[in-house]
């Protein structure tokens, strides 16, 4: 059984900066992506970031404009997003899923790819 769990949510001010860290276990395929989505209030579920475990390739929103940065611990099997100048837009629950392949893949994955997915971690962004 898969299991996804996120932390490091919470509350910042505009300007400020979070890590979210979401540790996965029971995956017994070679190959699989690693993406955070987010869902703000009145908003669709939209891809922020996902990486490949394989070889690390990386993708990010076009409306992260640098801001967030991914990395991978295939070791611990830690995935963290680390999100720096945040912005009241990037208010949202943020949820880490696992896509996961039999053979490499493109990136990014499509949506409906990811299999598992976490309960979600709340990222408020005001002052």
């Amino acid at each position: 059984q898969v299991h996804v769990v996120e932390s490091g949510g919470g509350s910042v001010q505009p300007g400020g900066s979070l890590t979210l860290s979401c540790a996965y276990s029971g995956l017994f395929v070679s190959y699989y992506a690693v993406g955070w989505f987010r869902r703000a209030p009145g908003k669709e579920r939209e891809l922020v970031s996902c990486v490949s475990n394989n070889d690390g390739r990386t993708y990010y929103g076009d409306f992260l404009k640098g801001r967030f940065t991914i990395s991978r611990d295939n070791t611990r099997l830690v995935v963290n997003l680390r999100m720096t100048d945040l912005r009241p837009e990037d208010a949202a629950v943020y949820t880490c899923a696992v896509a996961p392949f039999l053979e490499p893949f493109d990136m990014p994955p499509r949506e409906y790819m990811f299999s598992y997915w976490g309960q979600g971690t709340q990222v408020s962004v005001s002052s």
